[in-house]
């Protein structure tokens, strides 16, 4: 099921073309990787899709009550009052209202023995206990603890003011509550910049069996291709879609850069050959047909030079890895 979907997008800054007419989807379960060289609006285009600037042109379509959630780049929470455990179970709202209504019909309960009232208030409650079990609501402090863990917090720092937070704390502590939401689509701009080996190892784990979709950017090329099932690549103003994780990726664009590069050379051979027919029969006795070849090369859609790979600098890197050596 199709969860997004772009068509015609662009986006301009005054007279500076960032990127046009990309068309893409992101389907449920989908992990994309969002790649290109630096400049090319990544962040930008994340910014669209998390609806916190609008594209220049074009349209974009999501799927109703889709629900999403935006990491940036450089989260900062040094507005934010509370402590890590509260931000982090901010991410429960719903199911820490249930709770409360229950503990309310818990005490309704004690007082209030006669029949038949104690007898619907029972039911009542067996109702709302079921609800807010099957919701989760007896392991999500559990949960939390467990992602808190994987992202390489101590349980001492769970009830440290998020304000004495160095940036980096910030942006683990911003990911944190974004995992514990369950959005339908994630999106993660450098998730991995402020976590050790660890914490990108298990966060790898974590968007492996994530139920909904991801789209992330990282310079990690090991996390990519752990995580991605799909990969955008974004360049030169346009997209394009290949499926598999990272190094997948890099074999279809080699060939899909050889396949265009022989495509564009059988053209450029091909209408150097009609040009000089042209030029030799334009005169001559053959003049009707050399305007024809004329005519007909003019309506040719002219294929464009392929990029050359080096010409499309990724820059990834990565920690060094168990195995790697």
């Amino acid at each position: 099921m199709t969860i997004l979907t772009a068509h015609s997008l662009g986006k301009y800054f005054g007279a500076q073309d960032i990127f046009s007419d990309l068309d893409f989807a992101i389907s449920r379960g989908d992990r994309v990787a969002l790649v290109g060289p630096n400049g090319t609006g990544k962040t930008t285009l994340i910014r669209i899709l998390a609806g916190l600037e609008p594209p220049t042109t074009g349209q974009l379509h999501q799927a109703k009550n889709l629900k999403v959630g935006y990491l940036e780049q450089h989260a900062s929470l040094a507005s934010t009052t509370g402590t890590l455990w509260s931000l982090a179970l901010s991410a429960f709202t719903g199911l820490r209202r249930q709770e409360a209504e229950l503990q309310a019909l818990e005490v309704e309960l004690a007082h209030t023995p006669d029949e038949p009232a104690h007898s619907t208030l029972l039911e009542k409650y067996g109702e709302a206990q079921a609800q807010f079990e099957l919701a989760g609501g007896y392991t999500y402090e559990q949960t939390t603890r467990q992602v808190l863990t994987g992202l390489g917090f101590e349980t001492e720092a769970y009830h440290k003011p998020l304000t004495e937070f160095s940036g980096g704390e910030q942006s683990r502590a911003q990911l944190a509550r974004l995992l514990l939401e369950q959005s339908d689509l994630l999106l993660l701009d450098e998730p991995t910049n402020h976590l050790d080996l660890a914490s990108v190892e298990w966060l790898e784990s974590y968007l492996q069996n994530w139920p909904g979709s991801v789209l992330v950017v990282a310079h990690d090329r090991y996390f990519l291709d752990k995580v991605a099932t799909k990969v955008f690549e974004l360049s030169f103003g346009s997209i394009e879609t290949y499926n598999g994780n990272f190094t997948h990726y890099t074999q279809q664009r080699a060939d899909r850069l050889e396949r265009r590069q022989k495509e564009y050379e059988a053209q450029q051979a091909f209408i150097a050959k009609e040009q000089e027919f042209i030029r030799r029969n334009l005169a001559g006795q053959r003049t009707r047909e050399a305007q024809g070849r004329r005519k007909r090369l003019e309506r040719l859609e002219k294929l464009d030079r392929p990029v050359e790979q080096k010409q499309i600098n990724l820059n990834l890197q990565a920690p060094l890895r168990s195995g790697d050596l």
